[in-house]
């Protein structure tokens, strides 16, 4: 069996993957079965690029982490990853931010990264690469001469031709990404865009559904819809802690219901919308006064890029908006939390609410949706209003499928939701459950990594195979 060797933007502590979440747990039950290398940044920023990467070895895996400079920090990190690519595969072309600079250092970190991680390489090894951080990382390594199987997963969207073309540099993402053998995205509609792209500006050739032909090389794109460890996090939310039993049954006392959205404060989560819709609900519905309640978890993210901040202080407007107008001395509708909450405490939540709230603009596949579910209690369980633009509703149908940009329809949903029979509501929960049991973490690891086994390699690629690094 081939060693594996993952990167990815951050290497998860394989000594504490206990307390990360369900895919982090997964990669690395996939590195400990195989043996391997976990590679990636170690989050500090420095002065000066260090020479070597540090090296920690955990049974049969090494862990590789590296820092970058502060400018490429800058740069590529909070410049062209998250200020141009992540709102650009988010079809925020208003929020893209494009500098030539972002784009040169997008090309350094990742060059600078297969330099450190290429002399850990074993010739047999399979080279997992993750996420838009590592586009170019394969045609890095095949410049330094790595012949190994390597395959990309995409955990965002991908866009249409028409988005993706706004950015200057488009056709070398694209080609980049043909420099792997193995293509994996999260829904249908992401595969037929990049398919359709490549048809659009004549790159490549699509044979078939999965597999293209470029520069005398086939490689196979799919649809690998990530999964969650279903029985893990069930257990998870059935042991709730203290503090949530005790809300859980003053709850119950009152007769109040629970709402409840989990997302990091991210403009592609929809959560001013959400927190319209909310307003909207108990506007249109004054029976609803002090009999529901909805919790929102929002921790921050990407707190060095200008439209986060602009977004948390919306929400935190919205909240004192909606709270001042409907709340009494006994009763506030909206309760906000702009922290990290534990993952076992979440699960209690999740399992404590009559309602799940997923609803984002715009996203790759979107786990909570699928531990709302998990964690429900068979015999009465909530219901999950899910967006239509979250990867999840491709299959996740039985949910209330909702747009988000519809803060009425959305409103009337939640109330749907909320005066949902036991019968119609169990029998759409065994349907979500049925799912997702059947699409779950293991499922997700074993196709992908036997596609990428039988991929057809690069072992001889003509010389003209790898694009400039300065193409445009």
């Amino acid at each position: 069996m081939s060693r594996l060797v993952i990167l990815s933007n951050r290497v998860a502590d394989l000594r504490k993957t206990s307390q990360s979440g369900g895919l982090a747990v997964g990669l690395a039950d996939a590195l400990r079965q195989r043996g391997g290398v976990w590679f990636g940044w170690d989050g500090e920023t420095l002065q000066t690029q260090p020479r070597e990467a540090t090296v920690e070895q955990v049974g049969n895996v090494r862990m590789i982490s590296a820092a970058m400079t502060v400018e490429d920090y800058m740069n590529y990190y909070v410049g062209y990853a998250n200020s141009v690519l992540w709102p650009l595969f988010h079809y925020r072309l208003d929020l893209v931010d494009f500098h030539a600079p972002y784009f040169d250092a997008y090309q350094r970190v990742n060059a600078n990264f297969a330099g450190l991680v290429a002399p850990y390489l074993q010739d047999d090894d399979l080279i997992w690469v993750h996420d838009y951080h590592f586009i170019p990382m394969a045609n890095c390594l095949r410049r330094l001469g790595c012949r190994q199987r390597m395959g990309f997963f995409l955990h965002i969207p991908f866009p249409p031709p028409d988005l993706l073309a706004a950015s200057p540099n488009h056709r070398y993402l694209v080609e980049a990404l043909l420099d792997y053998d193995v293509l994996g995205f999260q829904t249908t509609a992401d595969t037929i865009n990049f398919r359709h792209y490549l048809e659009e500006w004549g790159v490549g050739e699509v044979l078939d559904e999965r597999t293209i032909r470029y520069k005398g090389r086939t490689i196979a794109i799919d649809r690998y819809p990530i999964g969650i460890d279903v029985e893990t996090f069930r257990d998870m939310a059935r042991n709730a802690p203290d503090d949530v039993r005790i809300d859980s049954a003053r709850r119950e006392k009152l007769g109040r219901k629970q709402i409840i959205g989990v997302d990091r404060l991210d403009y592609s989560k929809g959560l001013p919308d959400r927190f319209q819709a909310f307003g909207k609900l108990l506007a249109q519905h004054p029976e609803l006064e002090k009999q529901v309640t909805f919790l929102q978890v929002a921790p921050p993210t990407r707190e060095d890029v200008n439209a986060y901040s602009d977004i948390r202080d919306e929400l935190e407007g919205l909240t004192g908006s909606i709270n001042g107008r409907f709340s009494d001395f006994n009763w506030t509708p909206l309760r906000y939390i702009h922290r990290p909450v534990p993952r076992e405490t979440l699960a209690a939540l999740f399992r404590a609410s009559h309602v799940g709230l997923v609803t984002p603009l715009r996203d790759g596949m979107n786990l909570v949706a699928k531990e709302f579910v998990a964690a429900q209690d068979d015999e009465d369980p909530g219901v999950l209003v899910l967006s239509q633009f979250a990867g999840a509703a491709e299959d996740m149908t039985e949910a209330l499928i909702v747009n988000p940009y519809d803060t009425d329809t959305m409103a009337e949903a939640i109330h749907q939701a909320l005066m949902m029979p036991l019968d119609e509501r169990k029998a759409r929960h065994k349907a979500l459950l049925d799912h997702i049991l059947h699409q779950d973490t293991q499922r997700w690891l074993a196709t992908f990594l036997n596609d990428l086994e039988t991929a057809g390699g690069h072992t001889n690629p003509p010389p003209d195979s790898l694009i400039a690094a300065d193409a445009a």
